[in-house]
């Protein structure tokens, strides 16, 4: 089908590719696509759930009013009354404005640059409101409601995932988890010899992800790759992920921080908090016992010269000396030392995971998710239709191209799961206890997490351990 420039003729006929690689979450997105609330569902556990954060007050330049969305929210209630109550989300993607997409047919492509407004209703469950697709107010640019046509609010729905899955792809996974990865485990060859203890805790993180970089770049960014063939294209993809760069921060690769930032500790139902908040603890643990057995002090740590050596090269050649990034330039306690090595293995293992694996879930559906779409938004209300939808979408040869690439995440039968560290790295009897503890402790976690997915409609298994490999492969 790679080969195939036809267009789709109906929604149906794109269900016949799913013929043999199926899960039963690809059922589930299949059947509930166009529902609001599986589509706030996926902005907390889905393949990003990095975007959305507590919406305390409203952009100046996403003007929605009470009147817009009053229909939407508790009876008796307003918008105002909701935000201040903590039940407003919004996701922001003005790190799209400006970029340069790619020409198709003569013509460049839109990408949102906009906003998507989430309420948290009585039900707990967290739906799209309001949808504005640049930065911009202005009368090109409406704001789109759940009230407008099936078709204008099908599509707002579709820029927003088409943004989402750009931003998902280029930053969220190939930069934060991929290229830090790789600059970890380079500064850790350089810089620690293999009796080194953090070597030892770090290196079985580390298998394989310079291979798989290499590969991943030839196959994203070559001629055909799914990214050059994005509506971004090559180019625009890789000022996204400088911009990506130029924003990062230490504190967001923390997930107890990057959860508190985003004003989402008590969301309900938000199991990549939940999931990764235990995981990270488990991670902490284990990385605190090894380093206290290791570094008797923070003195200890301080008048290491190989570690000290080990966190300047990630800060000068990872971050390139950014202090912006708040990436600690030299290490001077063993609590900073134990945060920053949990960091590291949460981000090659659990992070990974968690933006990695739902891609065989949630992107073989193009209308779930598609990197490319080929017609502007409209920019007047109750002009599009259903066939405008089936028209936006990308041909059959570059939706077969996509869904490879989504069916290319899945895992395979051999993977090395988290916690697997082979014990000879360790000659001690305390270290080697401290890494059947661990194993232990995700055992335990996995069990609760199967327990707790056993109750659920979508189970979440992403960052359940025996899912989660232990460095990044694929």
């Amino acid at each position: 089908m790679f080969k195939s420039k036809e267009k789709w003729k109906s929604v149906d006929s794109m269900k016949r590719m799913f013929g043999v690689k199926k899960s039963a979450m690809l059922d589930y997105v299949l059947e509930n696509w166009t529902e609001d609330t599986f589509f706030g569902y996926q902005f907390l556990n889905g393949v990003n759930p990095n975007v959305i954060k507590r919406c305390s007050k409203l952009p100046s330049n996403f003007p929605v009013t009470n009147w817009m969305v009053k229909s939407f929210l508790a009876r008796g209630s307003f918008l105002q009354r909701e935000i201040e109550m903590g039940n407003m989300f919004i996701s922001d993607y003005k790190i799209m404005e400006g970029i340069a997409t790619r020409d198709v047919n003569g013509q460049a492509v839109y990408v949102a640059s906009g906003f998507c407004l989430f309420y948290l209703n009585s039900d707990k469950e967290l739906v799209p409101i309001a949808i504005q697709l640049a930065q911009t107010p202005s009368k090109d640019n409406p704001i789109f409601l759940p009230t407008d046509s099936d078709s204008d609010w099908l599509l707002a729905k579709m820029f927003i995932k088409n943004t989402d899955y750009l931003l998902h792809q280029g930053v969220e996974h190939i930069l934060k988890t991929h290229m830090l990865g790789e600059v970890f485990a380079m500064a850790t060859y350089r810089n620690l010899p293999s009796a080194h203890p953090v070597y030892k805790m770090l290196i079985t993180h580390f298998q394989s992800t310079i291979h798989i970089n290499n590969i991943v770049q030839d196959y994203l960014f070559g001629p055909a790759g799914p990214l050059t063939m994005s509506s971004l294209g090559a180019e625009g993809a890789k000022e996204l992920m400088k911009r990506g760069f130029s924003e990062l921060k230490y504190s967001a690769l923390c997930l107890p921080e990057n959860i508190t930032a985003r004003g989402l500790d008590t969301i309900p139902n938000f199991y990549y908090r939940d999931d990764g908040l235990k995981l990270w603890a488990v991670l902490n643990n284990f990385v605190k016992g090894m380093v206290r057995h290791h570094y008797l002090s923070d003195g200890d740590v301080a008048k290491d010269p190989e570690l000290q050596e080990w966190i300047k090269d990630i800060f000068m050649h990872g971050v390139i000396g950014n202090s912006f990034s708040g990436f600690p330039e030299t290490l001077e306690t063993t609590d900073e030392l134990i945060k920053f090595v949990t960091m590291i293995i949460f981000t090659v293992s659990a992070q990974h995971a968690a933006v990695n694996n739902g891609q065989f879930d949630y992107y073989p559906w193009i209308l779930n998710g598609s990197p490319l779409l080929i017609q502007p938004p409209p920019i007047i209300k109750d002009t599009s239709s259903m066939e405008s939808v089936i028209e936006t979408l990308p041909a059959v040869g570059n939706t077969a191209l996509f869904t490879h690439a989504a069916w290319m995440s899945f895992k395979s039968n051999n993977m090395v799961p988290l916690g697997s560290n082979p014990d000879e790295y360790f000659d001690e009897a305390a270290p080697r206890q401290m890494l059947k503890d661990l194993q232990n402790d995700l055992l335990f976690l996995s069990e609760a997490i199967n327990e707790r997915n056993s109750k659920l409609q979508v189970p979440y298994n992403y960052l359940n351990p025996t899912y989660v490999e232990n460095s990044i492969t694929i």
